[in-house]
């Protein structure tokens, strides 16, 4: 997880849930002592836009790049924190992840919401394009209501190779903010060997948490195998233990260069009211 650069980037479409998001970022940006930087992506397929000359589109930008800078000053005034804004027109998906990576950002904070129509359902919403290729952590707000700061965190584990990486990864974020963790485990499974690796795994997570000096508890929750009921097991102990960030991990097939999210992962993010964020594990 980079933490180095100190930058928080938060694309803002002027949308209810991007305003969420940007709260939501407030707390992080403090405890990490990161600048927040706004992005607006004016969006080079909008039909409304092409309707304008050349000349109105640069007025069109400059007025909006105004109500950006006012909401940086509004943002910096309530919170004390450094505030910049960016705004640019393009494919919005590809500038994210542009000034994502020009920026070398620590974070990416955006909102989320279920995807509208059939392309968004067959190539994802633009949160999860973000998610799939972004080289740093995204969190993702599909919620409206959140609590201030973030005393529990819910690590879901399974038994990829993956998992010492997520384990480090939310113990850095756990101790920025001196975080609780709950690590579960989903079983899926009858077979006696797989459960005893899994118990193990759960042990030995819970004993490295704990020499660190966090809080951790373990769970094991057992469900006949299907998405649904992965996705309903995962988010019901989130609730039940007053859940505040739920951690996973993209993963990476063998032979594609390119991230991919899974059925599960993808369904974690649409449906969870609490904020995710998404890991890239490293090659």
């Amino acid at each position: 997880m980079k933490m180095a650069t100190k930058t928080i980037l938060v694309p803002l479409d002027f949308s209810e849930q991007s305003f969420i998001a940007l709260e939501q970022s407030y707390n992080l940006a403090r405890l990490s002592d990161s600048t927040l930087t706004l992005l607006h992506v004016v969006r080079e397929n909008n039909s409304v836009f092409g309707l304008f000359s050349d000349n109105e589109k640069k007025d069109i930008i400059y007025k909006l790049k105004v109500k950006l800078d006012e909401y940086a000053d509004v943002v910096h005034s309530k919170t004390g924190i450094k505030v910049d804004s960016l705004i640019t027109n393009g494919k919005v998906v590809e500038k994210i992840l542009e000034i994502a990576d020009n920026l070398n950002v620590s974070f990416i904070v955006m909102g989320s919401k279920k995807p509208e129509n059939m392309m968004e359902k067959v190539i994802g919403s633009k949160t999860l394009r973000v998610i799939q290729e972004a080289s740093c952590p995204v969190i993702s707000i599909e919620g409206k209501h959140h609590r201030a700061g973030c005393d529990n965190i819910i690590l879901p584990l399974d038994l990829t190779k993956e998992t010492t990486q997520k384990v480090a990864n939310t113990l850095t974020f756990a101790k920025l903010f001196n975080s609780k963790i709950h690590a579960v485990s989903v079983v899926t499974t009858k077979d006696d060997y797989l459960i005893s690796r899994m118990k193990l795994q759960m042990e030995q997570v819970q004993k490295f948490i704990q020499k660190s000096g966090i809080e951790c508890e373990t769970k094991m929750l057992h469900v006949s195998g299907s998405n649904n009921e992965i996705c309903d097991s995962i988010l019901d102990y989130s609730n039940d233990v007053k859940g505040d960030l739920i951690i996973i991990m993209t993963q990476q097939e063998n032979d594609i260069v390119q991230y991919f999210l899974g059925s599960l992962a993808k369904e974690l993010i649409h449906r969870s009211k609490i904020p995710i964020m998404s890991i890239v594990p490293k090659k």
